[in-house]
């Protein structure tokens, strides 16, 4: 049989269905299934995804026999709306619209009115008697085509219809009578011809192929390609395309358009949510061209159309059981749906409808789990204005909150701007009239936006929902002057000073101002009552469940009491990674630090590390008692020592001045031997110098005095009655031998020390696997390692062989240029890095069954790498302490999928046929149990900011 590529919808069937969405996009099968479901949608057909993949495998062809189906298609089109493609005197409209299967809000192209021509135009003025609605469409038509299709700036079109506008003393499109109409659309073509050379096609099969290959053309457009590139979406799927018959919004004022969220799409409220226009078509509503209505408006205009509605969002919302994000038109009073599909929303509203919906009885916990990004639950650790100097300013304009949280910093006046002024360094917050999918690079740079145009629904609001960012849309009070300066109110600020927008009130500031935790973290530090924060039930909800379902334990990356605190607040399940070189970069400390590093000799050394012993000790009981008895490993130093000296260059500098200006002859000579000590010290590689257990090696005093640190403060507290069981971590090692000096080195330490306070203490010695070297040969070094923690920052560097520090400069050139598909500093490359990781771990276990494993890197707080992580069975990731609620919910999910794996497996049959049915085991007579088989693992998620290692 040949290849199907063409699936029709019309009259309550369709020939493909919702769960087809690999093949007919998210467009296409959301109105396969509308139309199954007996929901009033306009006939039309579905081009597959295959269908473009094959485009482009034959050279931007057409597969064979695809256009003859589409051909084919559209005659059953033209039978159920009972008009023809190009008759002149009963003239059938399409709309060519894209569609992949995952949602690209407005990165692709569609085109409406398809089918009018100098013929058709006319027979469609006579078929519906109006004249301003055929020439209306017309012109639309053309200012689509020809910037879409044919390549010609969409604001020139613009420019003509605003200056036709002042000519005739009219401010909106729906003033202009058929006369002005007939004279734009005249106009639009001698345009069309000036800017490609050729005339505006006047062929409707013609204008049909066109729009066909620029939607497919689309799937590669600018646009489109950086928003795959930010939301990890694959180059091969291809998109759909959809043809469908043309219904009018434009036809007057019992006709109009909308989008509409089946609940709130900003907060989760469960409330009718959208926006409309009368005598408009969709296109007027996402652009912003016009400011619309709330959706519930229409009831006022029209009441049955609005009745429908209501019927039809409850029919789709039980039907999907999640909230959906709607298109519509009305013709004539009767409702029509061009689309349905899951609506983006913040992550503010998917906590919320996640718990919502569990409680109406629509979904389980799990299917509540599964619904919630990661990220999104990040959104409510997001920062919001500090509300008393937030009351002190008077806000210049107020526009719809769109987007959760609070923004401020530098005002970038085009998208170019705000990737520029991210790129120095700057906050930035992109200002524009309004936005449209070719600002997609600047959007990613702000941190929020703020147009003058726009809705709840415009692409905007959409936009800054998917990716978690600050939004204020519709903002009247802005006028945009010039490329370089716009007035807010009565003020006019330049690009490059500071505005404030609060995204969850609509209002917007002049000036910088300062942000404070989200309530979340207020109620976790004990500045807020749960009970007072609605927010912070929901976050909590969500966590508990989280934890009755992962299998992975979340531990932290903490160095001090205060960030274990914090941690535990979190529900952190211990510290995975205490970095001790943290801790000596207090001020009291710096200056002993530096001396014990420049000392020539060990007793000179020992002197200064006997000053830092009580120190040391005192942070290892402040984290002991924040963890309560919680597992606490701590890493032995691990600097690049050239992290606590001064730089040379400084100390070059000093001496010259001092040469100059015969200063001081004590402070000369002083500054001269520390230059030179600085100087034998000086590595060309310091991040693979002497750092780690090299320097415990090599100045065996210092793993002494830490030793005795972190034994001596587990002893005080085992004497108060405080169980510890400290974790003691020894740093990059790569060979066996190296393991075994220092794990003997603090054997003796501790046997020592608890001798001399009359306690036995458990505790552990084990190793950070963050080298190639001891991932490959971890059977070996597990005989002297009890636990494995993977370094994945410093395994990542020396795997790759990039600086972490460095990488940054070209590590996007490398995703743009399709060398890397994300950051493997932010998300763990499970092909190299994860394969020695499971070499360690096959390693490891084989030696020592009973190894407890885990990662440390800041990959433990990315939910793609704790997904990854339970796949390789590690028994906890460990993450900084903001991560730690993404991360339980990241484990949660990895653990779902694996479950929903093992589910979709074939169930064994017997040759009979029958299942085999599991029977009760029969127990045996002092047979010793076999061992248990560690849990095999599963999938995760993504990253926040990368701190030091």
């Amino acid at each position: 049989m040949a290849k199907k590529y063409v699936y029709y919808f019309g009259d309550g069937k369709a020939e493909g269905t919702g769960n087809m969405k690999e093949l007919l996009g998210g467009k296409g099968a959301g109105l396969a299934e509308m139309t199954n479901l007996k929901v009033s949608v306009p006939p039309g057909f579905t081009i597959s995804t295959e269908a473009c993949v094959e485009y482009y495998k034959r050279g931007k062809a057409y597969p064979p026999g695809m256009m003859d189906e589409a051909l084919h298609a559209l005659k059953r089109i033209e039978r159920s709306m009972k008009a023809g493609f190009g008759d002149p005197d009963n003239p059938l409209l399409v709309s060519v619209r894209s569609g992949a299967r995952a949602s690209m809000p407005g990165m692709m192209d569609t085109v409406l009115n398809v089918g009018l021509t100098t013929k058709t135009v006319h027979g469609l003025a006579l078929k519906t008697k109006n004249e301003r609605f055929a020439q209306d469409s017309y012109r639309r038509f053309i200012g689509m085509f020809g910037s879409i299709v044919m390549g010609v700036n969409r604001e020139h079109f613009e420019d003509i219809l605003k200056h036709k506008k002042r000519d005739l003393g009219v401010t909106q499109d729906t003033h202009l009578d058929a006369k002005a109409l007939k004279e734009l659309v005249v106009s639009f073509k001698e345009l069309v011809k000036e800017e490609t050379k050729r005339d505006f096609p006047d062929d409707p099969l013609e204008q049909l192929r066109m729009a066909i290959n620029a939607v497919f053309s689309s799937w590669y457009g600018a646009r489109a390609v950086t928003y795959r590139r930010l939301y990890n979406i694959p180059e091969t799927w291809g998109t759909a395309v959809n043809v469908v018959a043309m219904v009018f919004g434009n036809m007057g004022e019992t006709s109009g358009t909308g989008v509409a969220f089946t609940r709130d799409p900003a907060t989760g409220q469960r409330n009718f949510f959208g926006e409309c226009l009368t005598n408009a078509q969709g296109e007027d509503v996402v652009a912003g061209i016009r400011t619309p209505l709330p959706v519930k408006e229409l009831e006022k205009f029209m009441p049955q159309a609005y009745r429908d509605l209501e019927t039809t969002y409850k029919k789709l919302e039980r039907h999907y059981r999640d909230m959906l994000d709607l298109e519509f038109t009305i013709q004539e009073g009767k409702l029509y749906m061009l689309q349905t599909r899951v609506g983006k929303r913040t992550g503010v509203a998917a906590v919320r409808i996640a718990v919502d919906m569990v409680k109406e009885g629509l979904i389980t916990k799990k299917e509540a789990l599964q619904r919630i990004g990661p990220d999104q639950l990040a959104q409510y650790l997001y920062p919001i204005f500090d509300a008393k100097e937030e009351s002190r300013c008077t806000p210049l304009g107020k526009g719809l909150p769109a987007g959760p949280g609070a923004a401020a910093g530098k005002l970038a006046l085009t998208a170019d701007r705000a990737v520029e002024m991210k790129a120095a360094g700057n906050r930035v917050v992109l200002v524009r009239q309004e936005t449209s999918p070719d600002d997609i690079h600047g959007m990613n740079a702000a941190l929020g936006f703020l147009t003058a145009r726009g809705g709840m629904t415009s692409h905007a609001a959409v936009v800054a929902r998917q990716m978690g960012k600050v939004c204020v849309a519709g903002c009247e009070a802005i006028e945009v002057l010039d490329s370089q300066s716009v007035r807010i109110g009565t003020q006019v600020f330049r690009e490059g000073e500071y505005l404030s927008v609060n995204g969850s009130t609509g209002n917007v500031y002049g000036g910088d101002i300062p942000v404070v935790e989200s309530e979340v973290i207020q109620v976790l530090q004990g500045k807020m009552e749960a009970s007072a924060s609605e927010k912070y039930q929901l976050f909590e909800s969500v966590l508990k469940w989280a934890d009755g379902v992962r299998k992975l334990k979340v531990r932290a990356n903490a160095d001090v009491p205060d960030q274990a605190r914090i941690a535990r607040s979190f529900g952190a399940e211990g510290i995975g990674l205490c970095r001790t070189e943290h801790m000596f970069f207090a001020e009291d400390r710096i200056q002993i630090m530096q001396k014990m590093i420049l000392a020539r000799k060990r007793e000179e050394r020992e002197m200064y590390l006997d000053q830092l012993l009580p120190l040391q000790k005192q942070d290892f009981i402040g984290l002991y008692r924040e963890m309560k008895g919680y597992p606490v490993t701590i890493r032995l130093l691990d600097p690049p020592l050239h992290e606590f000296l001064p730089k040379r260059e400084d100390l070059m500098v000093e001496i010259a001045q001092l040469e100059l200006t015969s200063g001081a002859p004590t402070v000369l000579e002083e500054k001269k031997r520390l230059l030179a000590r600085v100087e034998e010290l000086h590595e060309f590689n310091p991040m693979l110098g002497l750092r780690g257990c090299r320097l415990g090696i090599t100045m065996p005093e210092i793993t002494k005095m830490q030793a005795r640190a972190i034994i001596e403060a587990a002893c005080e507290l085992a004497k108060e009655g405080t169980k510890i069981v400290p974790e003691i971590m020894i740093p990059l090692v790569g060979m066996v031998s190296e393991m075994k000096a220092q794990k003997d080195l603090v054997r003796e330490v501790a046997t020592d020390t608890m001798k001399r306070y009359g306690v036995k203490l458990s505790y552990l010695v084990g190793t950070m696997i963050e080298l190639p070297r001891a991932a490959v040969t971890a059977d070996r070094i597990a005989e002297e390692a009890e636990f494995f923690s993977f370094g994945t920052n410093d395994l990542t560097q020396t795997t790759f062989g990039f600086s972490r520090d460095d990488a940054a400069k070209f590590i996007d050139f490398y995703k743009t240029a399709n060398i890397l598909d994300s950051d493997p500093f932010a998300v763990l490359d499970r092909e190299g890095v994860g394969s020695l990781m499971r070499t360690a771990i096959t390693g490891g276990r084989k030696t020592r069954p009973t190894i407890k494993l885990g990662i440390c890197g800041e990959h433990g707080g990315d939910p793609s790498s704790v997904e990854f992580c339970h796949q390789l069975g590690l028994d906890y990731v460990s993450c900084s302490p903001y991560r730690v609620g993404i991360a339980r919910l990241a484990a949660a999910q990895a653990a779902l999928a694996q479950e929903e794996t093992e589910k979709a497996k074939p169930k064994k049959i017997q040759p009979s046929g029958k299942r085999v049915a599991k029977s009760k085991p029969v127990k045996k007579a002092a047979t010793p149990a076999p061992a248990k088989k560690r849990p095999v693992a599963k999938r995760a998620v993504r990253r926040p900011k990368r701190t030091k290692r």
